[in-house]
C-alpha cells in the first residue's frame, strides 16, 4: 500500500505542474500566432527540448527499444545515435534557418500552408492536410499503447482509464496554453526523461552485475532463427545490417519531414537560438534516444522471463525494468507519460492547427477572424484526442498490431510525402509544383498499399519500417526528375520567395564577427 501511495504521490505532481504551466500560458494563446508558433519568439532551450520531446515518446522507450533491440543487440544503439547526429544535429544545420526564415517571409504556420504559398497551389495545401490528418492519427494512438504494459506492471489500474486520464490532461494544457504551454511542458518533462533514462541503465546493467557482465552475457546468447554466428547480438553491426540501416533511415532521416518536427523551426526566437538549440538537441538526442536503444540492446538477457511469440516485443522493457525499486518504477512511469505526452501535445497541435488553418477556414468557413481559428483550433485538439484515444483502446483490446509497425506506417507515409518537396523547397528554385504532387501521391499509395498487399510487396520492402525509408529516398529522387521534365516555376514569383534569403541585416560584433582583416570604418 506504501508502495502504490509514492507512485501515485509522484504521479499527481507531475500531472499537477503540467496543468499548471498550461493555464500560466494563457496569455501566449489568444491568437493564432501565439497558439500555434508561440509568437515566433521561443528560445533555443525551449524549442531543442520540444523538438527532442517531440521525437522521442513511448513508442521508442518501449516498441522501438524492445522490438529492434531484440533484432539487433547491442548495435540497435546505431539506431539512437542516428537519431541525434541525423535525425536532430544535420536537421537543424540543413533546415532551421532557412525553415524558419522562408515561412516567416511567407508567412506560413504549418507544412500544407508553406506547400500552398511556396508554389502557388492551393490543392497542394489541401492534399498536404489530408495527409497530415490520416496519417498522424495512427502515430497518436500508438504513443498511449507503450503505457499499457509500463502501467500493468506498476498499477493495478485498468488501461482505458490510464489512457483517458494521461488525454484529458494533455487537452487541458494544449487547449489553455497552446504552443508555449506544450514548450515550457516539454523542457520539464525532457528533464525528467534525462535523469529517467540514465537512473533506469544503471539500474538494469547493476542488476545484471555491471557493463562488462552484461556485455559478455548478451555475446552468449545464440538463436539459430537468426543467425549462427557466435556472439553476434553484442556485435558492432548486429545479425542485420541492411534491416539495422533501413531503421536508421525511417527513424531519423524522417523527422526531416514530419509537420510536427519541422514546425519547431517556424517558432525558434533567432539565429543565436538555431545554432543553440542544434547543440542542445542533439546532445538531448544521444541521451535520451542512445540511451532507450543501448537498454533495449540487452533485452535477449530477460529471454527467459518473456515470452515474445506470445506477448510481443512491447512487453521487453516492461519486463526488464519489473525488478526495480518502487521509486525507480514510478520514475520510469513518469518518464514515458513526459516522453508520450510531450509527443502527443505536439502532435495534436499540429493537426488541429494544419486542420483549421488550411482546410476548415476559406474554404468551409469564410472571414475566420483570429478568435475564431483559435476557439476552432482548441476544439479539434479535443476532437482529435478523443479519436486517439478510441483507437488505442479498441486497438489494445483487439490487439492489431505492434506499436513499432503503427508508427512506421505513419512516419513512412509522412515523411516519404513531405520530406523531399520541402527540402527542395527551400533551396532548390527549379523545384515543381508537379514534382510535390507527386512525391505525395507515391509515398501515400505505396504506404497504403503496404497496410493491405505487403505480401506482395518484395521481402525487404515487407515492413513498414523498411518501406518508409524506401518512400523517403525515393522522393529525394522523384522531385528533381520531375521538376526537371516539368514546367519552371515562374520567375518573377521565385526571386520574390527566395528574396529573404539575400536580404541584408545588421548585427553587433558580439553576434558575427565579420569578414577576415575588415577594417573598421
Amino acid at each position: 500500500m506504501q508502495d502504490l501511495a509514492i507512485k501515485l504521490s509522484m504521479l499527481l505532481a507531475f500531472f499537477a505542474v503540467m496543468v499548471g504551466i498550461g493555464l500560466y500560458c494563457r496569455r501566449h494563446a489568444t491568437d493564432v500566432s501565439g497558439f500555434v508558433l508561440g509568437g515566433r519568439s521561443v528560445g533555443p532551450w525551449l524549442t531543442a527540448f520540444a523538438y527532442g520531446t517531440s521525437y522521442f515518446s513511448a513508442v521508442v522507450f518501449v516498441g522501438y527499444a524492445g522490438q529492434f533491440g531484440w533484432k539487433y543487440g547491442i548495435a540497435a544503439t546505431w539506431a539512437g545515435l542516428g537519431n541525434a547526429f541525423l535525425g536532430s544535429l544535420l536537421a537543424w544545420a540543413v533546415l532551421g534557418r532557412r525553415t524558419r526564415v522562408m515561412t516567416q517571409h511567407l508567412d506560413s504556420a504549418t507544412m500544407p500552408e508553406f506547400f500552398g504559398k511556396r508554389f502557388g497551389s492551393r490543392p497542394l495545401k489541401l492534399a498536404a492536410s489530408v495527409i497530415i490528418f490520416i496519417f498522424l492519427i495512427p502515430y497518436t494512438a500508438s504513443l498511449y499503447n507503450g503505457l499499457s504494459r509500463l502501467f500493468g506492471m506498476a498499477f493495478d489500474i485498468d488501461y482505458s482509464v490510464c489512457v483517458v486520464v494521461m488525454a484529458v490532461l494533455t487537452g487541458i494544457y494544449v487547449i489553455a496554453g497552446g504552443y508555449m504551454a506544450t514548450a515550457i511542458n516539454d523542457f520539464v518533462q525532457g528533464i525528467i526523461m534525462i535523469v529517467g533514462i540514465i537512473a533506469v541503465i544503471a539500474a538494469v546493467l547493476n542488476a545484471q552485475g555491471g557493463f562488462t557482465a552484461a556485455l559478455e552475457g548478451l555475446a552468449r546468447v545464440s538463436d539459430p532463427a537468426v543467425s549462427d554466428a557466435p556472439g553476434v547480438f553484442a556485435s558492432f553491426f548486429g545479425p542485420d545490417p541492411a534491416g539495422l540501416l533501413g531503421v536508421v533511415l525511417l527513424t531519423s532521416l524522417g523527422t526531416w519531414g514530419l509537420p510536427q518536427m519541422v514546425q519547431k523551426f517556424y517558432a525558434i526566437k533567432s539565429e543565436k537560438s538555431i545554432n543553440t538549440g542544434m547543440v542542445i538537441s542533439t546532445v538531448f538526442a544521444v541521451i535520451v534516444s542512445g540511451g532507450c536503444y543501448f537498454l533495449g540492446g540487452f533485452g535477449r538477457l530477460y529471454s527467459d522471463q518473456v515470452n515474445v511469440a506470445a506477448d510481443g516485443y512491447d512487453a521487453i522493457i516492461p519486463t526488464m525494468l519489473s525488478d526495480l525499486s518502487t521509486v525507480l518504477i514510478a520514475i520510469v512511469v513518469i518518464l514515458v507519460l513526459s516522453a508520450s505526452m510531450s509527443t502527443l501535445s505536439s502532435l495534436v497541435l499540429a493537426s488541429s492547427s494544419t486542420l483549421t488553418l488550411d482546410f476548415i477556414k476559406d474554404n468551409i468557413i469564410k472571414d475566420m477572424d483570429e478568435k475564431r481559428q483559435v476557439r476552432w483550433m482548441q476544439g479539434l485538439v479535443v476532437v482529435f484526442i478523443a479519436i486517439s484515444v478510441v483507437l488505442a483502446v479498441i486497438q489494445y483490446r483487439s490487439n492489431v498490431t505492434f506499436i513499432a509497425q503503427l508508427m512506421g506506417i505513419s512516419w513512412g507515409a509522412l515523411a516519404g510525402a513531405f520530406l523531399a518537396p520541402f527540402l527542395y523547397a527551400l533551396y532548390w528554385k527549379r523545384t515543381t509544383k508537379a514534382a510535390c504532387a507527386a512525391s505525395f501521391l507515391f509515398s501515400t499509395v505505396v504506404m497504403l498499399a503496404n497496410i493491405f498487399l505487403s505480401d506482395y510487396f518484395p521481402a525487404l520492402l515487407q515492413s513498414s519500417i523498411n518501406c518508409g525509408a524506401f518512400c523517403m529516398l525515393a522522393g529525394l529522387v522523384i522531385v528533381p526528375v520531375v521538376s526537371v521534365f516539368t514546367r519552371a516555376p515562374e520567375q518573377g514569383r521565385l526571386q520574390e520567395i527566395f528574396s529573404c534569403y539575400d536580404r541584408t541585416v545588421t548585427v553587433t560584433v558580439k553576434d558575427s564577427i565579420g569578414r577576415s582583416g575588415e577594417k573598421r570604418k
